[in-house]
């Protein structure tokens, strides 16, 4: 499931380079796909087919995102992660603030 060359992941990398650069989360593997960890458990990730933000936040942060048509139920193989969204787009705004509250829900 690596991400295929033409994925654009590249902001998603750009926004993980100065949280990896404080100690804050480390570069792991989930799904054969690269993802930020903190204390070995999983943060963020690009989507492998998308280069979406792949996030884990609180299920009811997550159900608001959703509701509010800012991200998608990520559901690998059918299984919905209640604690996971995906955010498509590319807001660098969006996407800092998220990986923020997430460094706060998992830190």
């Amino acid at each position: 499931m690596t991400a295929s060359p033409d994925v654009d992941d590249a902001l998603f990398w750009d926004l993980a380079e100065p949280i990896m650069a404080s100690g804050q989360a480390e570069e792991g593997e989930l799904m054969r796909s690269r993802c930020l960890r903190v204390n070995g458990d999983f943060l963020a990730m690009p989507e492998y087919r998308t280069g979406d933000l792949v996030v884990k936040l609180p299920a009811d942060r997550v159900a608001e995102l959703i509701e509010q048509d800012l991200g998608l139920a990520f559901a690998p193989a059918k299984k919905v992660f209640k604690e996971w969204v995906q955010v498509p787009g590319r807001d660098e705004a969006l996407w800092s603030a998220l990986l923020d509250e997430a460094l706060a829900f998992v830190g």
